[in-house]
């Protein structure tokens, strides 16, 4: 395997986004439309110039189609992408490959969840397992996580539940400076604390929600990407590694950590050239679907050191003037999580921070060189986390 093979070989030159939330009054195609020609109008290109194109979606449609037609795309490759909740960087993900091999010169990406009007109160849980029994839910498997990190941490659960609440705080303060997030409102540490509970000692906002979304990227050859603007974004790397899933099973497995991520940081890394992400990256969008998630992914992607992921917590590291800003945006908290566009919505984040656009002063990090973008669906012993890194061209 050749770790490097595809970095800086592919360009962002054009991104979108929809406003994320309770979309009542659109449709999937209406979404689709939105974040699409907004990623045409930003790389100053048409659905003529696309050659092929791919659209990641878990559960609101099938087959390439879901794009063909409320673009009136005719004849084109299109390719559906499902990976859970890594969906949008592995659609990302198959984009850039066929780009970097040379079978396209110029890809549309979109990734889309319509959860609103599905008649549920959250996601459909295909994993029923014995161990779990029945209908287990996914605040439920979070939540052993969370007791057991705090148990092998020596937090009480208080003091576990007032440094998740200080993740919460730090992404709600976030999206309530970005006008596309669903919830635009800060809170404080105690609501956080004194939230209903949901799944001990996951509360009401150690949760992201349920909610509606799309967004879209133009991806081309890097060696073209000057022709239509001279701020473009590069590819440099991805990572993944999905296990069997033993966790439940494996006497050796104790919830404290997450192996696979750890292992998809790895590849990531190597790909793009990264021997320290804590000082390489600029900026990490992670997969904060529930507080205790983003607290265990700062470990496994070696933001922090095991066992110290709280000491960060506490000094602001990970805040908008920290040493490594996470979730800058406000995170899935702010956004929440329409699985097929949550991946391609933290790349617009890293798109539009790398060239100096996001939507505020006060969001803009100061010369931010190069981020990551981390969804992982499944849970504790049961992981799949697909990474994307982009930065500015080399």
């Amino acid at each position: 395997m050749n770790p490097a093979a595809i970095r800086d070989k592919v360009a962002i030159i054009g991104m979108g986004c929809t406003k994320f939330g309770e979309l009542w009054e659109q449709s999937l195609d209406d979404m689709i439309i939105d974040a699409t020609y907004e990623a045409f109008d930003d790389a100053g290109v048409g659905a003529d110039d696309i050659e092929a194109a791919w659209v990641g979606t878990q559960m609101s449609s099938f087959t390439g189609a879901t794009l063909a037609m409320p673009l009136k795309l005719k004849n084109m490759p299109i390719t559906r992408v499902e990976n859970a909740c890594g969906t949008g960087q592995d659609t990302l993900r198959a984009a850039s490959f066929a780009v970097a091999c040379g079978a396209y010169d110029m890809v549309l990406v979109v990734g889309v969840e319509k959860l609103k009007d599905s008649g549920l109160s959250g996601l459909p849980d295909p994993f029923n397992h014995p161990v779990y029994g029945q209908g287990a839910t996914a605040p439920g498997r979070w939540a052993l996580g969370a007791t057991r990190y705090f148990a092998a941490n020596k937090l009480s659960p208080q003091e576990g539940k007032g440094v998740l609440a200080k993740i919460a705080v730090k992404n709600h303060y976030n999206g309530s400076m970005h006008p596309k997030a669903h919830f635009q409102r800060a809170i404080t540490k105690e609501q956080a604390i004194n939230a209903p509970i949901i799944a001990f000692p996951l509360g009401l906002f150690d949760c992201c929600p349920t909610t509606d979304g799309a967004a879209a990227a133009i991806v081309c050859r890097a060696d073209l990407a000057k022709k239509y603007r001279d701020d473009y974004v590069t590819v440099k790397g991805f990572g993944v590694a999905i296990g069997p899933g033993w966790g439940k099973e494996d006497f050796d497995y104790n919830y404290e950590f997450l192996p696979e991520t750890i292992a998809a940081g790895k590849q990531a890394y190597a790909a793009a050239g990264i021997t320290d992400p804590r000082k390489d990256l600029s900026l990490a969008e992670i997969h904060d679907c529930f507080t205790i998630a983003e607290l265990m992914e700062y470990e496994a992607l070696g933001f922090s050191e095991m066992g110290h992921a709280k000491d960060d917590v506490e000094a602001g590291t990970f805040e908008l003037k920290g040493r490594l800003p996470v979730n800058s945006d406000g995170g899935l908290k702010s956004f929440g999580h329409p699985v097929g566009a949550s991946g391609i919505r933290m790349c617009y984040e890293i798109y539009k921070q790398l060239q100096g656009k996001a939507q505020l002063p006060a969001r803009q990090l100061k010369n931010p060189k190069m981020g990551l973008a981390m969804a992982q669906g499944g849970h504790p012993g049961f992981l799949m986390p697909i990474i994307a890194i982009l930065g500015l061209p080399a």
